[in-house]
C-alpha cells in the first residue's frame, strides 16, 4: 500500500487536531453559560484564530520538513484545503453526537435566535423581506441537529478557505534562483 503525501497526511493531522478542539471550545462555550456558541458572528468566532494556526504550523511543518524551505502556493492551498475540509467534517460531526447527547443546546438556540430575530429592526425586516423574516422565524423550531452540523461545516469551509488564502501567501517561499 502507497504511503499518503505528506501534504495530505499533514493536513489530515491537523486537521483531526483543528475539529476536535473546535467542538471542545463549543461545548464549553455552552457549558459557560455565555452567548449561545452558535449565535456568535462567524466573523468573530474562534475558528479564525484555530484555522490559523492549525494551518500556518501544517503548513510550516510540510514546507520546513517535506520540501527544503520551499511552498508554493498552490501547495499551499491543497494542503490547506485538506486540513479545512478534516476539520469541518469532524467538527461537524461531533457536534452532531454532542446535539444528540445534550437535549438543550438546540432548544437553547431555537430560543436565543428567536429573541435576536424579534429585535431586528423594522426596516431590516424591510430590507430582507417580510416574508422571509417571517419564515425564518416560523422555520426555525423545526431547527434539527443535521441542520446545525451542516450550517457548522459550511461556516468552518467558508472560514478556513478565507485564512488558506492569506497564509499560503505569507508562506509561500519558492526556491532561489540561480
Amino acid at each position: 500500500m502507497r504511503k499518503p503525501s505528506p501534504l495530505v497526511s499533514i493536513g489530515i493531522q491537523w486537521g483531526a487536531l483543528a475539529g476536535a478542539l473546535t467542538v471542545v471550545l463549543v461545548i464549553a462555550t455552552y457549558y459557560i453559560g455565555a452567548r449561545h456558541p452558535l449565535m456568535i458572528s462567524p466573523f468573530m468566532d474562534f475558528r479564525i484564530l484555530l484555522s490559523g494556526v492549525c494551518i500556518f504550523f501544517s503548513l510550516r511543518e510540510f514546507r520546513e520538513g517535506h520540501q527544503q524551505g520551499t511552498l508554493y502556493f498552490w501547495q499551499g492551498m491543497a494542503g490547506s484545503f485538506i486540513m479545512v475540509v478534516v476539520a469541518g467534517t469532524i467538527a461537524s460531526f461531533l457536534l452532531l453526537i454532542f446535539c444528540s447527547l445534550e437535549s438543550t443546546f438546540i432548544p437553547s438556540y431555537v430560543k436565543a435566535m428567536t429573541e435576536y430575530l424579534k429585535t431586528f429592526p423594522a426596516e431590516d425586516i424591510e430590507r430582507i423581506g417580510k416574508e422571509v423574516y417571517a419564515s425564518n422565524l416560523e422555520q426555525l423550531p423545526a431547527t434539527n441537529a443535521k441542520q446545525i452540523a451542516s450550517l457548522y461545516f459550511t461556516q468552518s469551509l467558508a472560514i478556513g478557505l478565507f485564512v488558506s488564502m492569506i497564509l499560503s501567501v505569507i508562506l509561500r517561499k519558492q526556491p532561489k534562483q540561480e
